[in-house]
Order: C-alpha cells, then structure tokens, then sequence
C-alpha cells in the first residue's frame, strides 16, 4: 500500500479529549496533513508537515495507524505527535502552502459535533481517529 498522507495528530486533555485543528481561510476546518516526499518515512512526513502548516516542532509518540480518503483516493498515515512546547488555546501561523495562507488553530473536543465548517474530507479522517481513539485513549 502506498501511503500519500501523512497526517500528525496532537492531543490534549482540558474537560475533554481535544485535538489540534485549524482554520483554513478558503476551505474550512482542518486537521493538519501533507504529502510524504519520495523517500520519506511517513513519521518524518508528519513531523515536517507539523512544523510548515503550524509553526510546532514535535515528534511522534505512536502510530495511529492508516484511513484511506474515498473523496481523493489517497492512503493518510496517522501520527500521534507532542510538541516540544506548550500550546495556546488558539493562534496564528503563516504557512507557505499553495501560495502562502494564514491559518487559525484552535483545540476541537473529541466529543464534539463535526459541523458544516469541517472540510468533507477531513470529516472522514476525523470520524476515523475518534473512533480508534475512543477504543485506545492514553
């Protein structure tokens, strides 16, 4: 199986379980993810990805295994990662992508709904990683 993805997954506790999202400017909420280059193991992909789209340097705790997009076709590969710092509640980070945007992260419960703001396919990558992590919290 070829693994195009690669998407690393920061986790924190407040009330709830939460997960590292943003707030792409043209097309809704997200989950941080991006291509594995050739050559590049999908755990270095996520840590690369984590840094360009949010300004986070981190590294991988575990594997959170694969979901494959039925909407682009692609393999993802899931990365539970910590960052190296603190995190705030919200900010902003200027990422070079597709000619440069600015993206707001933000911390979305687990538990809460995916709303309409959710981009379809990440929707799907969502519902999979609250299920596996639902069966395995830690």
């Amino acid at each position: 199986m070829i693994i195009a993805k690669a998407c690393p997954v920061v986790l924190r506790t407040r009330q709830t379980l939460e997960i590292l999202a943003f707030e792409h400017p043209l097309a809704g909420f997200q989950l941080v993810k991006g291509s594995v280059e050739p050559g590049e193991t999908t755990e270095a992909a996520a840590i690369r990805e984590l840094r360009e789209e949010s300004g986070i340097n981190g590294s991988v705790i575990r594997g959170l295994g694969t979901w494959h997009s039925e909407i682009t076709g692609h393999t993802w590969a899931f990365h539970q990662c910590r960052a190296s710092v603190e995190l705030a509640d919200t900010w902003t980070h200027f990422a070079e992508d597709d000619g440069g945007h600015e993206f707001r992260f933000f911390w979305h419960p687990l538990s809460s709904e995916l709303t309409h703001e959710w981009h379809p396919i990440f929707k799907g990558a969502l519902t999979t990683l609250i299920e596996r992590l639902g069966d395995n919290q830690s």
